[in-house]
């Protein structure tokens, strides 16, 4: 799991890429909140456009960056989502939670 922050005028972009998998899921829910802390972004997205792969430990990791995010007065959104990953997101009904934004031109920097 490769994780790349990109903060810019109260939004942190955070991106995603590679396997998010029980194994990762942890690490990758902590580098999340710590980065959140840091920054205390008013926005926060995550971009899975590089994400190769991700089973239900990733919907855990969105929900509780979800849960941070809101502890600090902000919103967090998921954008360009990975065919594979939004399948996952789509079956979890996260976008019923959290919006979901799909075929924008982004990815990583």
């Amino acid at each position: 799991m490769n994780i790349k922050p990109l903060f810019s005028a109260g939004r942190l972009t955070i991106y995603l890429s590679g396997e998010l998998d029980q194994h990762e899921a942890q690490q990758t829910s902590a580098a999340i909140a710590e980065l959140m802390d840091e920054f205390l972004p008013r926005d926060c997205v995550l971009d899975l456009s590089a994400l190769s792969f991700m089973d239900s430990s990733g919907i855990a990791v969105i929900v509780k960056a979800n849960r941070h995010i809101r502890t600090i007065g902000g919103r967090l959104w998921i954008e360009n989502p990975a065919r594979q990953a939004l399948r996952v997101i789509d079956a979890a009904g996260l976008d019923r939670m959290i919006p979901v934004e799909s075929g924008r031109v982004g990815g990583l920097p």
